[in-house]
């Protein structure tokens, strides 16, 4: 279609729509492009009636807001005479990124929205990340600039960046075109829009989005300074409202050369923190990374790029005092026509001598002492020395550290000295690369070494230095003796020679002041190496022997003193030995218990090693080394410290033999307590008196009278002593009266004692008469002497008992059954 073309079919449409506006009445084609998705909502105005409607005759639906998808073209009607003062658009599009590349680019176009042309529009682009990487947008070809949300952009167009996260949106900032904004990158989901007022035209853009970095920040904004003098004005997210608890937000800056760049904090608010503090960190290739607090002075001289950080704390945020972080700053950057001066004090760090050096010839850097140009400077210590440096970035300069401390006898040396990192000037083009302290004690005196705030952990394969620093430990002819970082398990190292320690920092970061270890010159020690291990439950410590992997200087020694807890033993394996081939004496491996004269442990090297060593107590690892022929003596030993197992057997035994005791003294309880009750419910022997009175055997005495006893009271008669049938043999015998008449008592009622004859037992029974078997702890006193009227044989009762068992012989029935026992049926009976 031509231009003119074009022009007809506008005018024909702005004419349809003024004629269909004279009504109070607007309708309006909307075919949405492709992936595109249309929110029209009343928003804008509170209490509006006015409304959208799709659809014609009787099917029509009228809604205060409405979405369209990509399903064709659609007509609205909107009931209302200017609908553009009342209603927003949305046009919305999703991109999604993998690991590898992402499924479009943001694209400023229509994308179906000239009919609504005369409406508030917004574009929005929706951008899902696959973690742990960021998606990134490039503003390479036009650039933007950060804004306050109360400006406005010239052209009318303005961006807004968001980061979605699970406690909600955060608004990493507001943009105009045209400005040192490059590019940015947001962590896992994201927003970018375009506001677009009603009346103005879109303008055609386009920015590329692609995979970005693997960032630990909500977002990285990256800046591209431009030659010559410049400034750049950032707010942090939500500004002026508060930063996220506990987040990061970084900037990275491009700077040309030969430029300085100074950083100014404008304005900012601080919150009341619970956790962790608020910071600034600064990170530049050469110069490391250096932290500093909001109220500091912000670096004013900065060579090159560099990176800023802002670090929020977990804020209180129940106070009203508490207004949260908020950061307005300026980066201004200029180029730099004259040199920067550099005064540099040595008093204040006692025996510090100073090195710096130009790396790269080809520079612009130029170094001056004294106004004389100098490729390498030399500061000797204890001296103030006046330097300057122009065009010089971090990259171009080293500067290097060192100090001496030596004593010619041990009451002269002093006492403990600290090694730390000393703090040099900031005017320095670049900081300290790394700092060496060499110790030289008396003859045959040692060095001591120890971290002042910890224990130290030797650097080996799969036991890597994670932290910022690393100790290089070499003697004093240079042959290396191991690296060494803090964290690990060894509290001290001795040496029996003059020793260089190096410290230097891991990767990129910066050497920044502070204590690395405290020596000691001390007295002569057996061994050329000492260390004391203190190792920790289920975490595996591996010691190698001094200049690992090179090998043991010949015929030298080492130990290892090894402290195992109580009811801990530690687990010795030897994963990596070299062995060497011997011109004279052996190598040796030995293990020793402390405190004990023999060795558990002990092999040549023409002997093979065991796989692992168990000890129970603290003890010796010690290591010699012969006159190697060929090869070399080098050792790594593993260490992890485990439970006792047999400490573990025991208590578990002890724990049985504890229960076992609990449950037969609980079974002895039992036991008499049942027997008691027993007793209780045995069926008592009694005595059949003619004369009217029963009495026990074994009772003492006669039985109280009828009027002093209760015999003629019953509480409760037991079943088993009631024999109804015996009382009827009696009655048909004559012996008794009849069954169930009460007869008053006729017997004697004295209380004494009725003579006993001692003259009865056995050979008075009579013979061929049934008698029952009685025990002889329960046969009953003789039977007194009675008239013959009274002398019914007792032979012509039968008397029921139970027997009684000893409580020896008695234990419960764990299978139910009566604690009486069987019971006796009478011979004869019924």
């Amino acid at each position: 279609m031509s231009v003119s073309a074009a022009r007809v079919a506008l005018q024909i449409f702005l004419l349809t729509f003024a004629v269909l506006n004279v009504s109070g009445v607007q309708k309006l084609t909307i075919t949405p492009d492709r992936g595109t998705i249309f929110n029209i909502s009343n928003s804008r105005v509170k209490g509006s009636t006015c409304t959208v409607c799709s659809g014609t005759g009787g099917s029509q639906q009228c809604f205060p807001s409405i979405q369209l998808t990509d399903s064709g073209a659609v007509s609205l009607e909107f009931k209302c005479p200017r609908p553009q003062d009342v209603f927003s658009v949305e046009i919305v599009q999703s991109i999604d990124c993998t690991t590898k590349s992402c499924n479009g680019d943001i694209i400023q176009t229509e994308s179906g929205s000239l009919p609504l042309k005369d409406f508030n529009r917004i574009f929005t682009w929706n951008l899902k990340a696959s973690a742990p990487q960021a998606f990134q947008i490039d503003f390479t070809k036009t650039g933007l600039r950060q804004i306050n949300l109360s400006e406005s952009c010239p052209d009318k167009h303005t961006y807004s960046l968001w980061a979605l996260q699970a406690s909600g949106e955060v608004a990493i900032g507001t943009y105009c075109r045209t400005g040192t904004i490059s590019s940015a990158q947001v962590l896992n989901h994201g927003r970018f829009s375009l506001d677009v007022p009603a009346k103005q035209n879109l303008q055609n853009s386009r920015f590329d989005v692609s995979v970005g970095e693997e960032i630990k920040s909500l977002a990285k904004m990256k800046l591209i300074l431009p030659e010559g003098t410049s400034s750049s004005e950032l707010l942090s997210p939500n500004y002026p409202d508060s930063f996220p608890d506990d987040d990061l937000m970084e900037w990275e800056f491009q700077v040309p050369a030969k430029h300085n760049t100074a950083v100014q904090f404008l304005k900012h608010t601080l919150p009341r923190c619970l956790k962790k503090r608020t910071a600034v960190e600064y990170y530049s290739k050469g110069r490391g990374a250096s932290v500093l607090r909001l109220t500091d002075s912000q670096p004013a001289q900065v060579m090159g790029n560099f990176s800023l950080t802002l670090k929020n704390c977990e804020m209180d945020r129940r106070r009203a005092d508490s207004p949260g972080l908020s950061l307005n700053f300026k980066v201004s950057a200029a180029r730099t026509s004259s040199p920067v001066l550099c005064r540099v004090d040595l008093k204040k760090e006692k025996g510090l001598s100073l090195y710096i050096e130009k790396m790269r010839p080809g520079s612009d850097c130029e170094m001056k002492m004294n106004s004389a140009t100098q490729d390498k400077i030399a500061l000797p210590s204890d001296s103030v020395s006046q330097l300057s440096f122009q065009d010089c970035l971090p990259e171009d300069v080293q500067v290097i550290g060192r100090r001496v401390i030596e004593c010619q006898k041990l009451k002269d040396c002093p006492k403990a000295p600290v090694l730390a990192v000393p703090a040099l000037p900031s005017c320095l083009p670049a900081p300290l690369s790394s700092v060496t302290w060499t110790l030289r004690p008396p003859p045959h005196g040692t060095v001591e070494l120890r971290y002042p705030s910890g224990t130290l952990k030797q650097s080996l394969p799969g036991q890597p230095c994670n932290d910022s620093i690393i100790l290089k430990v070499a003697e004093g002819d240079g042959t290396a003796f191991g690296h060494f970082c803090p964290q690990g398990a060894i509290q001290k190292v001795q040496i029996h020679t003059n020793v260089s320690v190096t410290a230097s920092s891991v990767g990129n970061k910066a050497l920044r002041p502070q204590p690395v270890l405290s020596a000691s010159l001390r007295e002569e020690i057996r061994e050329n190496y000492i260390f004391s291990v203190s190792p920790k439950k289920g975490v595996p410590v591996c010691l190698a022997t001094p200049g690992w992997p090179a090998g043991m200087k010949s015929y030298s020694t080492v130990s290892w003193i090894v402290s195992v807890p109580d009811k801990m033993e530690a687990h010795l394996m030897f994963p990596s030995r070299n062995q060497p081939k011997c011109s004279n004496r052996h190598t040796n491996i030995r293990v020793q218990t402390l405190g004990s004269q023999e060795e558990m442990y002990s092999r040549r090297e023409d002997e093979g090693a065991d796989d692992e060593i168990i000890v129970s107590k603290s003890f010796y690892l010690n290591m010699s080394n012969c006159m190697p022929e060929s090869g070399n003596f080098s050792v790594i030993t593993k260490i992890t410290l485990q439970k006792n197992k047999n400490l573990m057997l025991t208590i578990i035994l002890s724990v049985v033999a504890a229960l076992l005791a609990i449950f037969l003294i609980v079974l002895g309880v039992v036991c008499v307590v049942i027997r008691k009750k027993k007793k209780k419910l045995n069926h008592q022997v009694s005595i059949y008196n003619p004369n009217g009175t029963s009495f026990l055997p074994g009772h003492n005495g006669f039985p109280k009278s009828r009027e002093d006893n209760e015999s003629h009271v019953y509480a409760s008669i037991e079943d088993t002593l009631v024999y109804t049938h015996l009382l009827r043999r009696g009655e048909e015998m004559g012996v008794y009266g009849e069954v169930d008449t009460y007869r008053s008592f006729t017997g004697p009622t004295e209380p004494h004692k009725p003579p006993v004859s001692m003259g009865a037992g056995a050979d008075d029974l009579a013979v061929g008469v049934y008698q029952p078997f009685v025990p002889l702890s329960q046969q009953a006193p003789p039977v007194p002497n009675r008239p013959p009227s009274q002398g019914q044989s007792m032979v012509d009762n039968e008397v029921y008992h139970t027997e009684v068992q000893s409580e020896e012989e008695y234990c419960p029935d764990v299978t139910g059954s009566s604690a009486l026992g069987q019971r006796m049926e009478p011979e004869g009976g019924d």
